[in-house]
């Protein structure tokens, strides 16, 4: 038998450290997304409507 006399009785053992492995790292791809979509939706403000547009408001990059 040798070498490969454990294989079956390790092989659910295995499967659930890999399914377990699987499911810890697609939380975190999720919780990574969330974070990033959470900025960008800070990020995406409006201009005051009751304000005038200027041209300084459409190309001044450091005005908020």
């Amino acid at each position: 038998m040798g070498i490969h006399y454990d294989y079956k009785s390790t092989r659910g053992e295995k499967a659930m450290k890999k399914e377990a492995k699987r499911k810890a790292r697609l939380e975190e791809k999720r919780a990574k997304r969330m974070v990033h979509s959470k900025k960008e939706e800070s990020e995406n403000k409006m201009h005051d409507i009751q304000k005038p547009i200027t041209l300084d408001d459409l190309t001044n990059p450091d005005k908020n």
